[in-house]
């Protein structure tokens, strides 16, 4: 009987936040198309530039403190102790805000510097600098959203997620929309405070339902020892997340530069780059909202059965995952090969975003197998596993962008992703098969 409602809160929880990740893909969607059509290519481009800031920002401040709220909420409900689970929340939460008000304030203040020597487009500096204002609301509602993680309820992180990408789209759609009665053009600086007021409209629901901290200051003589919990957990995860960030970061910010060693100028370079991240691959990642609500439950899901000493849940869990997963993507590979011009062409207009669905279908099956498989490795307790995956997944795209865009193009690169995702979703399973072997000794 516990059983079997443990796997109804597990379906139930999936189900909610993929219905949520697929609204929140298709208004994605339609706003790609827009920015596409009123920025162009070469706009899209210079926003996607960002895109390592912004993922190594949270990173630092969120990435690793969430997972961590997660792990351990899961676990003091596991030992029907909610005042402990709060407390973990309060911990995080503390320790979140103090690292994103010093991000924001290093970015904001090092903006030109950023742009210039690390982005290598000065148009960027107005933008990092709205863009700083973005990582305290989201360190708040990333917490929070973790320790409804670990509480497997995905009612309230479901809402955040649609209403923030609600709130970005239309908020930015307002300002084109005024731009227009005023006979004046959108700037990219608008795209970006979309960002940060969809970050602010998340930020402001994950609040008001969290409600009162009953029972905590009973505990907060405890504090100390919660925050330790915490941090020690949320440190490596952290360093992982940063150092895969900063070759991340790396690797696309080299992209333009090698395209234009190819023989591109550097418009032409970023309308590729564009192209590529800001329509093809978003695309390519519209059937990953399954996996990715999988991989949300998965990790509290495998760490309380591995608490419980249940092997036999964590290994029919492993077996479903991979055959779920390998479906799905050998059904969407199947799907963007047969679609991929249409769809480039219908969508944003574009053949070369067709002929990159094309290509890139190839990796669906690997990529989606990949994430899935990392939050099980987490669960089980072994955070270094993912990172050493994610890093030599990460040096093969490096070696390729480095030594194969210049010669061959931009086409090159799609087989060095597609490589790094076969090795990373091999060695995977590889690797759990060993460890889940031991385990069940």
């Amino acid at each position: 009987m516990k059983q079997s409602s443990a796997k109804s809160v597990f379906i139930t929880g999936t189900l909610l936040l993929t219905v949520a990740g697929v609204l929140t893909r298709i208004i994605g969607f339609f706003y790609r198309i827009f920015l596409s059509r009123t920025i162009g290519a070469e706009g899209l481009g210079i926003y996607q530039l960002l895109s390592p800031v912004t993922a190594l920002g949270f990173a630092i401040t969120s990435a690793g403190i969430q997972t961590s709220i997660s792990k351990y909420v899961s676990m003091e409900m596991g030992r029907k102790n909610p005042a402990g689970a709060r407390l973990y929340l309060s911990a995080g939460l503390a320790v979140s805000l103090a690292l994103s008000f010093l991000m924001s304030l290093f970015i904001y203040e090092q903006a030109p510097f950023i742009a210039c020597a690390w982005l290598g487009d000065k148009r960027c500096t107005p933008l990092l600098r709205v863009l700083a204002f973005s990582f305290v609301p989201s360190c708040i509602h990333s917490c929070i959203n973790g320790y409804y993680y670990g509480l497997k309820k995905t009612a309230i992180p479901s809402v955040c997620q649609f209403v923030e990408q609600t709130a970005r789209v239309g908020s930015v759609y307002l300002m084109y929309q005024i731009c227009i009665s005023q006979g004046t053009k959108m700037s990219l600086s608008m795209t970006i405070w979309g960002l940060v007021l969809g970050e602010v409209a998340s930020t402001l629901v994950s609040i008001s339902a969290i409600g009162s901290f009953k029972g905590v200051k009973k505990q907060l003589g405890n504090l100390g020892a919660y925050t330790k919990n915490l941090v020690s957990m949320a440190v490596p995860l952290t360093a992982n997340r940063v150092v895969l960030n900063l070759f991340a970061a790396f690797e696309n910010i080299m992209i333009p530069n090698r395209l234009k060693l190819f023989g591109y100028t550097n418009s032409e370079a970023l309308s590729v780059y564009g192209i590529l991240t800001g329509m093809s691959m978003a695309i390519i990642m519209f059937p990953s909202v399954v996996t990715n609500s999988i991989s949300v439950l998965l990790l509290p899901t495998i760490s309380e059965a591995q608490s419980a000493g249940d092997k036999g849940l964590i290994q029919r869990t492993i077996k479903r995952t991979i055959h779920s997963c390998l479906l799905l993507g050998f059904i969407c590979t199947a799907m963007f090969l047969f679609t991929g011009k249409f769809i480039g062409n219908f969508l944003f207009g574009n053949a070369l975003a067709g002929a990159f669905i094309v290509t890139l279908g190839w990796i669906c099956p690997f990529l989606y197998l990949s994430s899935t498989l990392s939050s099980i490795l987490h669960g089980l307790g072994y955070p270094g596993i993912t990172f050493a995956l994610n890093l030599i997944s990460c040096t093969i795209r490096i070696l390729f962008v480095l030594f194969t865009i210049p010669v061959f193009g931009i086409k090159s690169y799609l087989c060095g992703i597609l490589a790094s995702q076969i090795v990373a979703a091999l060695l995977a399973i590889l690797l759990l098969r060993q460890k889940v072997s031991r385990l069940m000794l």
